[in-house]
């Protein structure tokens, strides 16, 4: 839980460390400023809390080839960590998945109507098992909109999670983000998450970090990107969406790319993503739709062609 990335590399030498747990964003900081000299006794790196993105699977796997990464997912309602997986150095800058469930543990990937859905198509997933809390105190109403009847199990109870899933042929489930951090701007559909891994993986030699939010521009919703670079590096809001114009439709490059020291995190170590900084945005020209008829006109021509 120590929040100095230095510290725990200087512990890990001096001490014999060979397990170490971190939230992802914290994972990131600490392959950027350790060194490698003396972790001989580092066996097996534990993240959780956050979704641990490819980029930083991949910078991990070339500082520390031998030692072994388990990616962890969970929510406190479920007594925290209920799948496990262990990352590959093969995969690269592919996300990892957050695995099969742990003992007395089950894992549903269901629709909207609480039937599963097939392998490889997107749910929200839900936890069932002896690990799932009895509900919140003192919020009733709360307590029966997320824990519910198991509809596979007669009797038992299951958790809600709001995270949107899907089970690979392996068996492993790939997370896809939160189904209330998925935004929709001019009728597109968007996973932040998305862009924020392309990001990583276009500028991985000048962004350490990368965040990617919604903020609001003239009555209209519009991406604004935050991103950490590396020292003596910077990058241009120009430079920044023409890269990801190759590899993104238009529709999703954020309109403004935003030069941060670093993202803020919260007591916990998580990325804050009310406390980024409002863009300067002055320069943008934008001028919203006055009628309904111009709403309906806008609407037709972003669907077509994505801007």
């Amino acid at each position: 839980g120590h929040r100095d990335p230095e510290y725990l590399g200087e512990m890990i030498a001096s001490h014999g460390v060979t397990i170490l747990h971190f939230v992802p964003s914290m994972l990131e900081l600490f392959l950027e400023v350790s060194e490698t000299a003396g972790h001989g006794c580092l066996r097996h790196v534990v993240t959780s809390g956050e979704a641990l993105s490819g980029v930083v699977q991949s910078r991990f796997y070339a500082r520390y080839p031998s030692v072994c990464l388990w990616n962890l997912y969970g929510p406190t309602e479920a007594a925290i960590d209920v799948s496990v997986w262990c990352c590959r150095s093969e995969d690269g800058v592919l996300s990892p998945p957050i695995g099969e469930p742990i003992w007395n543990t089950r894992l549903y990937v269901l629709d909207g109507s609480l039937r599963p859905v097939p392998d490889g198509v997107v749910g929200e997933l839900y936890i069932g098992g002896v690990g799932v809390a009895r509900g919140y105190q003192g919020q009733g109403g709360l307590t029966a909109e997320r824990f519910i009847a198991d509809p596979l199990v007669h009797g038992e109870r299951m958790y809600r999670t709001g995270d949107l899933v899907l089970r690979r042929g392996d068996g492993a489930l790939l997370y896809l983000g939160r189904s209330d951090d998925q935004v929709k701007i001019r009728g597109f559909r968007i996973e932040l998450g998305e862009i924020e891994s392309v990001s990583l993986a276009c500028f991985a030699d000048r962004l350490l970090q990368v965040a990617v939010v919604v903020r609001e521009l003239g009555g209209q919703s519009v991406l604004v990107a935050y991103g950490v670079c590396r020292a003596g590096e910077s990058l241009t809001t120009e430079l920044y969406r023409r890269e990801l114009g190759g590899y993104l439709p238009e529709y999703m490059v954020p309109l403004v790319f935003v030069e941060v020291a670093e993202l803020p995190l919260t007591a916990n170590g998580k990325l804050d993503r009310r406390g980024l900084p409002d863009p300067e945005l002055e320069e943008v020209s934008w001028e919203a739709p006055e009628s309904l008829a111009e709403e309906m006109l806008c609407g037709l021509f972003g669907e077509l062609t994505g801007r």
